[in-house]
């Protein structure tokens, strides 16, 4: 786990206006920077940038969040992800748990380096290569690419050479080149012809890029017959198949405007796709569907639409894809599968019926509860009892990976009928976590009021100033907790994480630390997104009358119980007296900052 103190560092080492800028173009308006949102599709600017809170919003839908949470966001990084992401590039480094001495981080961070470089070396040799190597050119018009979207996806060609590569690295026996996946190295085997030679050699190269654009593998795909049609980078430090997807990096903008993601089988199909209308597709990396693909899926949209041949092959791969999808779709997610006919792939079925036509296939695929229900009874006779219970032996896996939600309690519902059975005996039989029908009746596990009054004016100031936080001391929270609807619960946890923060707290570092806690400070995280910037001694005067008025509040309750007893007692009479003293004690201190304020 990262410690909270290295994130409050990292965000106050980098500037946000750079980090959002490599993505959007802003423009200086003001206090802040505008620019058109990237989360959403619009002709006039509602998105904003403030170098003073480290924080982005935009107005038209809401999005949010420090420079972690834009990368996250725009890019489909993950937190941790997105963390070291910007402490690379800032010159810090991430404390983790590998305990890794600062010898061996500085060599691992080395080879990372090396190993990029020769990606990237190899990626600019084989694009130039692609314009001089005329028949790999005609290859790709054949298929119907224009030179643009090869430009954009980077494609090359690897000559049919055995070291083609030597032009580009003299040291032809770096290790890096092995280690990369670049060269196949035989020089421990005896009697091997060629000790060292190109992995890939007369093919249309496809560079694979990770979430930040570098290339980290490469997909070689023969011109003429032969086998492997496809060869693929081995993995290395740097790849690992079955966490990438082919085209993400060039897909997110689309998959945003598209409100969906299309993912496809193969590389070829990813490219004609995009030059036929359908930028948003991508494709695994000759692996099934892993539940990385999934996550990074998922970050990026909540709408995925996975694509197959309808052969049994494509059936095949369908259901690992299902398999891998069910631990991470809830209510709010949308998977569906699209099988063409045996006999076309994408790329063949637009071209023969249209991208219309396609389109509509794709807004007709199946939704993943029926593709379910399918897999499950598909081979069993339900006129049988032990069809029924074989269909149930088949769902049990299934639905054990799925978290509670109202999409498992519809497959619960469609598995019973089928079978012959009620929900609730579904859900006892597969022993199912926190079943959906009870976990719907009962209370929630929390339910805390809303701040109001004085309460959430003292929240909000600090949200947007945590470092004043030091201002809540706790005979202070006891006062908080005697006025608030719930008792101060979450103004005690906001200055709970505000106040180890420090003096040079901001309010990016502090909405990251809330993030991590859950939902509850969203609306106010929003809310002091969108007003204007605020001078820290004003508030700070802010902060101290709204202290004074509940401290001023709880005196008057009190004074209010002690007068209803009837003052019988000289405890009350003397506590009675001490009150009026507090209170004078309050006026005249309100009145000698007044005085001091007006000088």
């Amino acid at each position: 786990m990262i410690p909270q103190s290295f994130i409050q560092d990292l965000l106050a080492r980098v500037d946000i206006v750079d980090v959002v800028g490599k993505y959007v173009q802003l423009k200086k308006g003001g206090a802040n920077y505008m620019g058109l949102c990237p989360f959403h599709n619009e002709k006039s600017p509602s998105f904003t940038v403030s170098p003073t809170k480290q924080f982005y919003h935009c107005f038209g839908c809401g999005a949010h969040g420090s420079s972690i949470g834009f990368l996250m966001e725009y890019s489909g990084l993950s937190f941790v992800d997105a963390v070291k992401d910007l402490a690379l590039n800032n010159g810090m480094v991430v404390p983790d748990d590998d305990r890794m001495l600062p010898a061996q981080r500085a060599e691992h961070t080395a080879k990372s380096l090396a190993l990029s470089e020769v990606m990237s070396k190899a990626c600019d040799f084989y694009r130039q290569q692609l314009r001089g190597a005329d028949h790999a050119i005609q290859y790709l018009k054949k298929r119907g690419l224009t030179g643009e979207i090869a430009a954009r996806f980077g494609l090359g060609y690897a000559p049919g050479a055995w070291d083609s590569l030597r032009s580009v690295f003299p040291d032809y026996s770096a290790h890096a080149l092995a280690e990369a996946g670049m060269v196949i190295d035989k020089s421990d085997e005896e009697g091997a012809h060629r000790k060292r030679y190109d992995r890939f050699r007369d093919r249309i190269m496809f560079p694979i890029r990770n979430a930040k654009g570098q290339v980290i593998g490469f997909g070689g795909r023969i011109l003429d017959q032969g086998e492997p049609k496809y060869l693929n980078s081995p993995e290395t430090p740097l790849y690992q198949k079955g966490m990438e997807l082919y085209g993400l990096f060039e897909a997110r903008q689309a998959i945003r405007d598209a409100g969906y993601v299309l993912v496809t089988e193969g590389y070829m199909d990813v490219v004609a796709l995009a030059q036929l209308g359908f930028p948003q597709a991508v494709a695994t990396l000759g692996t099934a569907c892993t539940s990385t693909h999934v996550q990074k899926l998922l970050r990026q949209t909540d709408h995925v639409v996975f694509s197959f041949d309808g052969d049994s092959a494509g059936r095949r791969a369908a259901r690992r894809a299902l398999d891998a999808c069910l631990a991470h779709v809830n209510d709010n997610k949308v998977i569906k599968f699209l099988f063409l006919p045996v006999e076309h792939d994408p790329d063949s079925f637009v071209r023969e019926f249209g991208a219309d036509a396609f389109a509509t296939e794709v807004q007709n695929a199946m939704p993943l509860s029926q593709f379910f229900i399918r897999e499950v009874s598909a081979e069993n006779d339900l006129g049988t009892a032990e069809g029924r219970a074989k269909t149930q032996f088949d769902a049990k896996p299934l639905l054990q990976q799925m978290v509670p939600s109202g999409l498992r309690l519809q497959l619960v519902r469609n598995l019973a009928q089928i079978t012959q059975s009620t929900p609730a005996e579904i859900e006892s039989l597969f022993e199912l976590s926190q079943p959906v029908a009870r976990a719907k009746i009962a209370p929630p596990k929390s339910r805390r009021s809303a701040p109001v009054g004085l309460e959430r004016q003292v929240m909000r100031i600090l949200v947007a100033h945590p470092s004043l936080a030091v201002m809540l001391t706790p005979a202070m929270l006891e006062c908080a907790a005697k006025i608030a609807p719930d008792g101060a619960e979450m103004l005690r946890q906001l200055v709970l994480i505000a106040q180890p923060m420090g003096e040079q707290a901001n309010f990016a570092a502090l909405a990251e630390n809330l993030r991590a806690t859950g939902s509850d400070f969203d609306g106010l995280i929003a809310e002091i997104a969108e007003q204007s910037e605020s001078e820290i001694g004003v508030v700070g005067m802010e902060l101290t009358g709204a202290l004074r008025q509940m401290r001023t509040q709880v005196l008057k309750m009190e004074m209010e119980q002690l007068a209803q007893r009837g003052l019988r007692e000289p405890a009350d009479v003397a506590r009675y007296r001490e009150i009026m003293q507090l209170q004078d004690a309050i006026r005249r201190e309100a009145e000698q900052e007044a005085s001091n304020s007006s000088v």
